[in-house]
Parts: C-alpha cells; structure tokens; sequence
C-alpha cells in the first residue's frame, strides 16, 4: 500500500486553503460542552470578530455549524416563502446552485445571466428588476468556478431603488478582497471557513441585517428548513440566555476562534494587499510560461487565478504529475470549463511567495 503523503501537501486549488499551526493546535484543544459558560464566551468572541472582518454591525452575525453550501441555503431558505419572485445573477456554479435552491423554495426566478468568464453587468441588473416584483436579488461575489470578482454597489444601489432584499455569496471573497456589509448595503451573506479565512471546511459565517430580519419575522410560512431556521438557531447566537438548538461542532469552533485572531492580527488591509501582491507574482511568471488568464484584468478575482493551459499541454496529465511528483494540488475547471481551464488558489495560508515560486519553478520543469 501507497504511504500517503498527505501532511506535505501545498495547497493552491480552490480550496480548502493550508492552515495556520495556531489554528491545527487549536482544534487539539479539549472538548468543553456546547452550553459551558466557556463555550459561549468563545461563541461571542467568534461573532464579534466576525462582525469586524464582515465590516459589519448586524445583531444577527454567527457561523452555520455547515460548510458554505449551507450558508447559501440558510439565506435562501429564511427569506424566500412559495411564490416570492427573486432575482438570481448566474455566471459560474454558485449562481446556478442559488437558482435550483430558490427554487427549491417555491419561488419564481428571474436569471440575470452572463457569459462564465465574465461579471453580471448593472444594465441587465435593472432590466430584470422591473420586469418583476422581486423579494430579492442575489449574486455571486467571488465566482469560484470562475476567477470573477464581481462589483457589487452599483448593483446593490438598484437592488434597493426597487425594494429587494440584497443577498451575497462572499465564500471566497471573504478575508481577501475588501468586504463591507454595511457600507455595500448586503442584507444577507454567506462565506466558508475554508478560503482565505484558513480555518478547516465545515462551518459558513452568516450576517443579516434589520431588513432581513424583518422579511424573516413577518413570514406567512414556516421556514421548510428545521436546522437551518434563523427563528430557531438565532436563539442559539443569543448571549447569555441562548437556547439549546443542535450540539455545535467545538473543534471547529476553536479553529474558527484561531483563524480569525489570526485575520485580525495581520490586519484586513495588509491581508488584501497580500493577496494582491502574490497574485501579480503568479500572473507575471504564468504568462512568462504562456498561460492565459480566462477573465480580464480588472474583473480578475487575485486569490483564484482561471487559466488557460498553453496550447499543446495536457491540463490533466500535468496537473496529475504537479500532485504525485511535487505535492502540489491545483484545481481544474468546472462546467463548460472541465478539462480547459487550471483554477490555482492563493487563498490565506495559501497565498505566500513560497508557494508562487515553488508552482512556477515545478511548472517550469513539467512544461
């Protein structure tokens, strides 16, 4: 049998991102009971740092006990009843997975579409608000399948000017590009631990504004989610007198604790700068190598980099030997991308220029 040599592993695919050994150590740490007096203390310490990375001041700021995924659904569930029309912004595997769940919901879509590769344009935004009575609009911040980084307060300015809810799926945003929940107007976002915050996959922050709160409080209908019901689990979030609603997962909590220190110590500015920083070193030594980026340059999202393979190379093959012969994990491409396209992630502890420099020397050896 193979020794796997999984503790080696250099992670530059789209996630999950390397983690922290503050963060491993933390997750070491001994189990407490989810309603220990200690416990809560470390539930507030997460939902205040997590306000602070979400720009955010929103009462109802917490982590779904899920990954991502469910963070997506959570919005979408809450605030969606039979017969809601919303409008859903598709141009990668995250804006159709926000379609079939809506729909899920019983609610009537409205798609806003663009061509992969390419962000949702504001014109297309307001077209399809007026054609319908929209409870809300939702789009993609960051596309993963992608490399999009798609502008948001243009669309969240029509979003408002026609009475919709603004919702956001910051999965991969999230601690890596600049993120304003308030300033922005959002009313509802999701994101993952697992990308540029650098904590373990399993859990997604969740924000919601005054709002949100009201369309969820004035609901004819129960929420079809038991689990990921905010009129339940929000009593969960809520300081001392909170109320038994699941066991939550501890580990991952401390990591979550861990990640977030560790965000804030840095600094959210200095962060995004290094993000930036390693990109441009990526993309100058990519296209050195003849490398072609899938989205133009002022829309390109700096911790997910789509590329082109250069004409001749087989993605598959290479991406095969950069695994077992370098230990280096890049992604491939989705959808009408799968077997075109690398994604190569520089997310958190992944974006170092360690990690730029030894890609680029093993692709220069392979190609």
């Amino acid at each position: 049998m193979n020794e796997m040599k999984t503790s080696t592993r250099i992670l530059m695919g789209p996630g999950p991102s390397e983690v922290h050994p503050r963060v491993l150590r933390a997750m070491a740490t001994p189990l407490i009971g989810h309603l220990d007096p200690e416990f809560l203390e470390i539930m507030d310490d997460i939902k205040a740092m997590t306000q602070e990375t979400l720009q955010t001041q929103n009462p109802l700021t917490f982590v779904v006990s899920a990954p991502g995924s469910a963070g997506m659904e959570t919005c979408l569930v809450n605030l969606l009843e039979p017969g809601d029309e919303a409008v859903i912004c598709v141009h990668g595997v995250f804006g159709t997975r926000m379609v079939d769940i809506a729909e899920r919901c019983g609610a009537k879509v409205i798609k806003v579409e663009a061509a992969w590769g390419t962000p949702i344009k504001a014109e297309d935004v307001k077209l399809a608000l007026n054609s319908c009575n929209p409870k809300l609009l939702a789009i993609v911040h960051a596309e993963t399948s992608t490399g999009v980084l798609q502008s948001l307060e243009e669309i969240s300015k029509l979003t408002k000017e026609a009475g919709a809810l603004f919702v956001v799926d910051a999965v991969t945003s999230y601690c890596g590009v600049p993120l304003k929940v308030d300033k922005w107007g959002i009313d509802a976002l999701y994101s993952g631990s697992q990308k540029c915050l650098s904590a373990p996959p399993g859990l997604s922050p969740v924000t919601f504004s005054q709002a949100a709160v009201d369309a969820l409080d004035n609901r004819k209908t129960k929420v079809q989610s038991w689990f990921l019901d905010l009129s339940l689990v929000k009593n969960y979030w809520s300081g001392a007198k909170r109320a038994y609603h699941h066991t939550a997962p501890i580990s991952a909590m401390y990591a979550m604790r861990e990640a977030l220190r560790i965000v804030l110590e840095e600094g959210l500015e200095n962060r995004f700068a290094r993000h930036q920083r390693n990109y441009e070193l990526l993309r100058d030594g990519l296209e050195r190598l003849g490398f072609e980026y899938l989205v133009e340059e002022p829309s390109r999202l700096p911790m997910l980099n789509a590329v082109k393979t250069p004409t001749g190379v087989d993605e598959g093959a290479v991406r095969k030997q950069l695994l077992e012969e370098y230990n280096i994990e890049v992604g491939g491409g989705l959808g009408p991308f799968a077997g075109k396209l690398w994604r190569i992630g520089l997310m958190g502890e992944s974006s170092d220029v360690n990690h730029v420099n030894v890609l680029l020397a093993a692709l220069k050896q392979l190609l």
